[in-house]
């Protein structure tokens, strides 16, 4: 159980004696040290293998915290295994995309038309061009139909077409998810509220109305791209089946009840943003036809809008902050076509990322499959995650776009005033947690860490289907949690200057 602890009692004890000298090397056992004045809290801490046993995690746990004033590495357990990082992993890829394109670069999605422009007619296509935006949303789509109706444009003779190729397309980011996901989308150079589409349903007498739309703050456009049947089945609870222009969703009747929503997965980005588009463009008084895909980018033209994004620093806040999936996926693969010139699908752009880290952060041990960790077999090693956080704190200036991590009491209440403050990446999947980040000490004292914990063995035995909420997972998850916070409340104490 965790050890929780006011401000006053922790200030109290770090003002009555200190902890020992900082060690270059991990301690072969635990430690307990004893401070002038036989320090109450020092001889009471529990060790590293206390703590260990008391979450009751079974699998592997590997951990390691270093002073990052002098970079010395002060306790470990395990730290040169190679654990899966869950969405740890992001903070690697937010480092990567800050060192390749720069905190300030802005992806930028644009209209196109071909064939030159004739009293307000467009000759030949209109052409969505997706740049890479992460961000892209249906208020912006409805702002770049302005945009059209500004510039003059009152028809276009030729296609409405969508290019979304200048990010490798895949259709799902990990195949061993269950299909409907939300965070488990598409990939492509465009995307559109995540590449998420909204399902709705309410009861209606013995049947269901349903709706599927992009929604967004201000608007609801129904879109035909995504369709969901209602099946007076037992299982499986969803279905999905590409049906070449459309995808084709069905749902187990028992499971909805009097009426509910979610966010499903889009698996063909271009129509999902193209089918949005042509709803705002009529909106205008534009009449497009419907969207097709271009295999390959329209060449010359007249750009008659655009869209551009925030800067990345605040898109890669945003994404350390919710951790999207989509967005770890899409400015890593933007990171890597920087590099490369032409990147071939996700997994090369992650290899890229990996000799990246290994060349210019020094990691001996890093093998991701994805940006986001979502995948099963990416591994990181605890001494290799907490030696990129000590690289990129100054070289990159990570920390700030840190979420700051809560601290908790032994009833799981926020401390809001406890005397640790943490910045750090979380990571969570079925059975397996991570955290790795910064600790600020009362003292000034600074350090960098990171905590891994994974079951395999347990997450192994699941189902696709059974992985979005498993029997089980919660609670472990939870156990988790309470011994990182324990850990980093022993440090607080133990290393405090």
């Amino acid at each position: 159980m965790t050890h929780a602890f006011s401000r006053r009692s922790f200030l109290a004890a770090l003002a009555a004696g200190t902890a020992g000298p900082a060690l270059a090397k991990a301690p072969l056992t635990s430690l307990h040290p004893v401070a002038r004045g036989e320090d109450l809290r020092l001889r009471t801490l529990r060790t590293p293998d206390e703590i260990i046993a008391a979450a009751r995690l079974d699998g592997r746990i590997g951990f390691a915290v270093a002073d990052v004033s002098t970079g010395k590495l002060l306790e470990a357990h395990d730290p040169d295994i190679g654990m899966p990082p869950a969405s740890v992993a992001k903070a690697l890829t937010a480092s990567y995309a800050l060192e390749t394109l720069g905190p300030g670069h802005h992806f930028v999605t644009r209209l196109v038309a071909t064939g030159g422009i004739v009293d307000g007619a467009v000759q030949g296509d209109l052409v969505l061009v997706g740049g890479g935006d992460p961000t892209l949303d249906t208020d912006k789509l409805s702002t770049l139909a302005q945009q059209l109706k500004d510039a003059g444009i009152r028809e276009v003779r030729g296609r409405f077409a969508v290019w979304g190729g200048s990010l490798p397309f895949t259709p799902v980011i990990d195949d061993e998810q269950p299909d409907q996901v939300g965070y488990n989308p598409a990939v492509s150079g465009i995307a559109l509220n995540y590449n998420r589409v909204h399902f709705e349903w309410r009861r209606q007498g013995s049947d269901y109305a349903i709706s599927m739309d992009a929604r967004s703050e201000a608007y609801r456009p129904e879109v035909v791209m995504a369709r969901m049947v209602v099946v007076d089945r037992n299982g499986p609870l969803y279905t999905y089946r590409d049906a070449g222009q459309r995808d084709d969703w069905t749902v187990a009747k028992w499971a909805l009840g009097k009426g509910g929503a979610r966010w499903l997965p889009v698996r063909k980005p271009e129509l999902y943003a193209g089918q949005v588009f042509q709803t705002f463009a009529g909106a205008q008084g534009i009449r497009l036809k419907a969207p097709v895909v271009l295999d390959a980018a329209p060449e010359g033209g007249t750009e008659i809008g655009q869209l551009q994004s925030a800067p990345l620093r605040i898109i890669l806040r945003d994404m350390l902050k919710w951790s999207t999936n989509l967005t770890a996926e899409m400015v890593g693969l933007a990171a890597s076509r920087e590099r490369l010139g032409e990147v071939a699908s996700l997994k090369a752009s992650a290899e890229e990322m990996n000799g990246w880290a290994k060349q210019a952060l020094g990691l001996r041990s890093v093998a991701f499959e994805d940006h986001s960790g979502l995948g099963d077999d990416s591994r990181i090693s605890a001494a290799d995650m907490m030696r990129a956080m000590l690289a990129v704190r100054e070289r990159l200036g990570l920390k700030p776009l840190l979420k700051s991590f809560p601290m908790r009491d032994d009833q799981r209440r926020i401390v809001a005033d406890h005397p640790l403050a943490v910045h750090a990446k979380t990571g969570t999947l079925n059975f397996v947690s991570g955290l790795s980040g910064f600790v600020d000490l009362p003292d000034g004292t600074e350090l960098a860490f990171a905590i891994f914990a994974a079951n395999t063995a347990e997450r192994d035995k699941l189902s696709r289907e059974e992985r979005e909420r498993p029997p089980g997972a919660s609670e472990w998850n939870g156990r988790a949690k309470r011994l990182q916070e324990a850990l980093i409340e022993r440090w607080g104490v133990l290393y405090a200057a």
